[in-house]
Order: structure tokens, then C-alpha cells, then sequence
């Protein structure tokens, strides 16, 4: 009887049938499961599965997973048997505490010596052939100083442009609790016809030596400089990270020039929206309009803005990204209309885990998809190849196929900190999923494969 009154559970439905609640529901769910699916066959159909198989035989070979093994050395010095009952056995060096120690035994594994050097001018039988982690020469025999950098194809010279911080001075703390530095040097460039052999340009936009109240003073900071071409004033715009000693300035910096290979004429810093700017990369879109990307708010989050038409300062919208992800050293790029970026965290010269970042539009919402390194082992995984994104350049002729860019930090001797450069494919369904929703992304798998040592394809150029 306590049902008289009820309402029912069905109800009616077209041509006067009556249907149950459950049964629609299910019949609802199952359709979206089969649109879901079906959005996943026809993205599938476009994509290359899985993700290092059936790719062109002219990237395959990079795409092979190449396994890394070392064994850890056990801990250094022994305790007494009373600190051992007082605080347990000495525990074991982790991977990044032997990378950063300068004495450790595989000292050797993280920075070879100038035995293994990559000479393009006596390359002999090793010709082309990059090794991530040796050190490497210019023409003249010199170790590249481009750190931080990033490259600029111009195509009216069909030339790269490799800009980077140049740290060939020794490396000291300002004071006690400071961050290791070099002075201001300023920014090298190099020139290639090809990504290997490498001309030194000199340095375009040197440091000031005498100037204190100057943003470029040797004691202040230049990182990561980035430079583009604007298309319509035919101007050569680099943007960079400029600091003070503390880093509490957190400004970037502007200057231009009329040549690729300089002289660059300084301009100004500013505060980016009235916002703190530390690690910061520039972007050029198909289109020609240009992008500033760069970590803020103490480093908790990105933000994107797009450039003015002149690239000589930012627009007055800004958008927030990655909000409280702490990521920094951002490198972005693009593909078949979708972008993409590497981000690092924030561990100062510490190696750690790369994630990589997808949109739809540059100004977001990007979604992160995940480690993209591939091979090694969990430990070179885990920390990007003992590297720091920096850079990630297309390759002409391999559609879907890139050069992330990289450093290997050495904290003892900043000078020779190295470089890691790998194959980057965009191709086959991400293995992890989006992070607000229980779906797998529509674009495909950003995945860098770790190689000791690798070539480009003779194919990747366009003639």
C-alpha cells in the first residue's frame, strides 16, 4: 500500500511505448562508449600504431628503443657500529646524487672526456653521427658554448642559427646559499648547413664589463635566448631571461638586429604583464604572429601571450597555463595543426622528468600527456636523459619527425656542460590519460627516443 501513491519509474516514449530508467540509461551510455570508440578508429586510421612501428623507413631506425645499464657503486665510507644503530646504514647514492657529484665513479658515463669529442672537422668514419652527452667542437676545433639555445632556420641564406648562453668562464657562487654561475659572457652564435658541422659566428650580443646599472653587467644574468625573424620589418628579434645575482629581477629582455649574425642592439627589459618571467622561450606560428612563453608566479605556473606584429614587446592578453604544475624550461612546436611543448620541473641544475603538453589553440587549455622519453632506463627516463629541455626544431622532408634539444647541466664546471640531442616523433595514441577527464587525447604521442649514438636520415632535408 505505501505505493499507491508512487509515480512510476517509466514513462512514456514515442509511438506510446513505455520504457524502463535503467534500460535508457544503459542505452545512453552505450552510445557514447560507441562515438567515444568510433572517434578512436578514425583517429587511428591517421595515426601510426603503435608507436614505434610503421613509421617511414627513413625513421625507423631512430624510433628502435636502445636500452641504457650501469650499476650504482655502493655508498662511500663506512659508519661505526654506533651510528649505525643510532641512524640505520649509510643510504645509497641515488642516480642524481652521483650526477651531480663531481668525484663519483660514473663521472665518466654523464660528461665523457675529450677523448670521445665530436670533431666535425675529424669526424672520419663517424661522420654525422651525434653522441648526447660527448663534448663537441666547431670548425676551429672548439667546444660549442650555445647553451640554453635554440635554433633559427633563414631561408634567404638556407642556413641554421644555433644562439646560446656562451659560459666559457669558471663557475663560482656569488655567496653562500647562490645558485652556481658564470658571468655574463654573452650570447654565441653558430652556423650550419647541416645540424652537425657548426661555424662559430662569435658572440652577437655581448656582456657589459663596465656598466653596473646595465642589464647585461657580467655579474647579472642572460639565459636562454631565443631569436626570430620578424617576416614584414625583416628585423632578427632575440628575447631572453635577464636577472640580477639573486634572481629577484625575473624580467625578459628584448634586442635586435639586421643580421642573423649580428651585432645585436639591446633594448630594454620589462616585466611581462606586470608578471615575474624566469625560464621563457618565443614561438612563430604559420601565420607570422609570434608568442612569448615563460614560467612565473615563482615558477608554479606558465604563461602564454602572443607578441606585437613589430615582436618587439607583448600584447596586452595573456593567458594562465599549467596552474601549479611548477614547470619551466618550456619548448615548443607544432604539428599538423596541433601544438605541442616539453616542459622540465624545477630541481635548479638537477636533471628530472620531462612531461609533455598538448592544445588545440597556443593560448589552451593544454592538457599534459605524459613522459614523452622513450629507452634508456627507468633512470634516464626519469630525468630526461640526465637532460634539461631547452629547444625542439622540425625537420624538413620527415613529416612528424623533430630534434629535441637539450643540456646536460654540470654544476661543477658550468663550461662544460654538454648537449642532448635526439629524435622526437609525433605519432601513435598517448599512453596516458588526460588529467580531468577518464578519455585518452584525439592527437597523438610526442615520444623522444634516447640513442648513444645516431644520425639524421639522408633524406631529411628538402632540396
Amino acid at each position: 500500500m505505501r505505493n499507491k501513491h508512487r509515480k512510476s519509474s517509466a514513462f512514456h516514449c514515442n509511438a506510446g511505448s513505455r520504457c524502463s530508467l535503467p534500460a535508457l540509461v544503459w542505452s545512453l551510455v552505450a552510445c557514447v562508449l560507441m562515438i567515444h570508440f568510433s572517434s578512436h578508429i578514425r583517429h587511428d586510421d591517421k595515426a601510426e600504431v603503435p608507436v614505434h612501428l610503421n613509421r617511414k623507413p627513413l625513421t625507423r631506425e631512430l624510433e628502435e628503443i636502445e636500452e641504457e645499464n650501469f650499476q650504482m657503486p655502493p655508498p662511500r665510507g663506512k659508519r661505526s657500529p654506533r651510528a649505525i644503530k643510532r641512524r640505520g646504514p649509510r643510504r645509497p647514492p641515488s642516480a642524481i646524487d652521483e650526477f651531480l657529484d663531481e668525484s663519483s665513479e660514473l663521472r665518466n658515463l654523464f660528461f665523457p672526456d675529450r677523448r670521445t669529442v665530436i670533431d666535425p672537422v675529424n669526424g672520419g668514419n663517424d661522420s654525422m653521427y651525434f653522441y648526447p652527452g660527448r663534448q663537441w667542437l666547431d670548425t676551429d676545433g672548439n667546444p660549442i658554448h650555445a647553451h640554453g639555445g635554440g635554433l633559427l632556420y633563414d631561408e634567404n641564406s638556407e642556413t641554421y642559427y644555433w644562439y646560446g648562453e656562451n659560459k666559457d668562464g669558471p663557475t663560482y657562487q656569488a655567496h653562500k646559499r647562490g645558485a652556481a654561475r658564470v658571468d655574463i659572457i654573452g650570447v654565441s652564435c653558430y652556423s650550419s648547413k647541416d645540424l652537425w658541422t657548426w661555424k662559430n659566428e662569435g658572440i652577437v650580443l655581448p656582456g657589459e664589463e663596465v656598466n653596473t646599472t646595465h642589464d647585461l653587467y657580467k655579474l647579472n644574468v642572460l639565459e636562454r635566448p631565443k631569436v626570430i625573424q620578424n617576416d614584414k620589418t625583416k628585423q632578427y628579434v632575440m628575447w631572453m631571461h635577464i636577472d640580477d645575482v639573486n634572481y629577484t629581477k625575473a624580467s625578459v629582455g628584448v634586442a635586435v638586429s639586421n643580421s642573423p649574425t649580428g651585432p645585436f642592439e639591446y633594448l630594454y627589459s620589462k616585466r611581462p604583464h606586470g608578471f615575474d618571467s624566469r625560464d621563457m622561450t618565443i614561438f612563430k606560428d604559420d601565420d607570422g604572429k609570434a608568442y612569448l612563453i615563460y614560467s612565473s608566479e615563482d615558477n608554479s605556473e606558465l604563461h602564454i601571450s602572443p607578441l606585437t606584429e613589430d615582436y618587439l614587446d607583448v600584447s596586452q592578453t595573456m593567458r594562465r597555463i599549467l596552474i601549479g604544475r611548477h614547470r619551466e624550461a618550456p619548448a615548443l612546436f607544432k604539428d599538423k595543426g596541433t601544438y605541442y611543448m616539453i616542459t622540465s620541473g624545477c630541481t635548479g641544475w638537477a636533471p628530472n622528468r620531462a612531461l609533455a603538453h598538448a592544445a588545440e589553440s597556443i593560448m589552451g587549455p593544454w592538457e599534459t600527456m605524459g613522459n614523452p622519453c622513450v629507452g634508456g632506463n627507468k633512470v634516464f627516463r626519469m630525468t630526461t636523459f640526465f637532460s634539461q629541455s631547452t629547444f625542439v626544431v622540425p625537420l624538413p622532408g620527415l613529416p612528424g619527425s623533430f630534434m629535441f634539444m637539450a643540456d646536460r647541466w654540470n654544476l661543477a664546471d658550468l663550461r662544460d656542460s654538454r648537449y642532448v640531442w635526439l629524435p622526437l616523433t609525433v605519432g601513435g595514441p598517448a599512453d596516458e590519460p588526460l588529467e580531468y577527464s577518464f578519455g585518452f587525447p584525439v592527437w597523438s604521442r610526442v615520444s623522444v627516443y634516447w640513442h648513444r649514438k645516431w644520425k639524421l636520415p639522408d633524406g631529411w632535408r628538402v632540396d
